[in-house]
């Protein structure tokens, strides 16, 4: 690997064990084993290298998602609900094994409140993240998922998978599972109905 790689591949080092606002310049440079100057260079500021670390980690993340999500619809079998329930399964795990990655996330959102380019690049993956689980919800190829879905159904979508996250980040014994998430989703629903 070059130095940019190395670079990057410390960088994740750090977001996996000291999360995005505690890492500093030198503990990249210390675990990548690169100068201090390099990251300059390479990335311009701390702040771009770890975005652009945090910002692959995620991607990669949603891919294993998509990924294993194709294999499910691929093989069939289960009612929607027991698909939305799976689908819920995997998320919560996520939530355990990647959470490294969600605790730098949220760092990330905070540190966005005073960086105009951060805010930026989330609310463009938030873009991209609505018509990603639209799609996966829908069944339908991203292209071809229209707006309303995106914006509703996505939208929506995207807020529970944050707000649950936030649960199971903060109080793993007290958050929802997949079985509680489906009940709680069709008693709004009922109330939704018959209001």
């Amino acid at each position: 690997m070059g130095n940019r790689e190395d670079l990057l591949a410390g960088a994740r080092r750090c977001l996996e064990e000291k999360g995005y606002l505690r890492t500093t310049v030198r503990d990249i440079a210390t675990a990548s084993r690169v100068s201090m100057a390099a990251i300059g260079y390479h990335f311009g500021s701390r702040e771009a290298l770890l975005n652009q670390a945090l910002f692959a980690a995620i991607d990669e993340w949603g891919h294993r998602v998509a990924a294993d999500t194709a294999t499910d619809l691929a093989a069939g079998g289960g009612t929607a609900a027991e698909r939305y329930a799976d689908m819920w399964t995997r998320e919560i795990d996520s939530y355990r094994t990647d959470r490294w990655l969600w605790i730098a996330s949220v760092e990330a959102f905070v540190h966005a409140q005073s960086s105009p380019e951060l805010l930026a690049l989330l609310a463009a993956g938030q873009r991209v993240g609505r018509r990603g689980v639209a799609a996966q919800l829908t069944g339908a190829p991203e292209a071809e998922v229209a707006e309303e879905e995106v914006r509703g159904l996505g939208s929506v979508q995207l807020a529970l998978m944050s707000g649950v996250m936030i649960q199971w980040l903060t109080d793993p014994d007290q958050a929802p599972d997949a079985r509680e998430i489906a009940a709680g989703l069709r008693a709004l629903a009922g109330r939704l109905e018959g209001a």
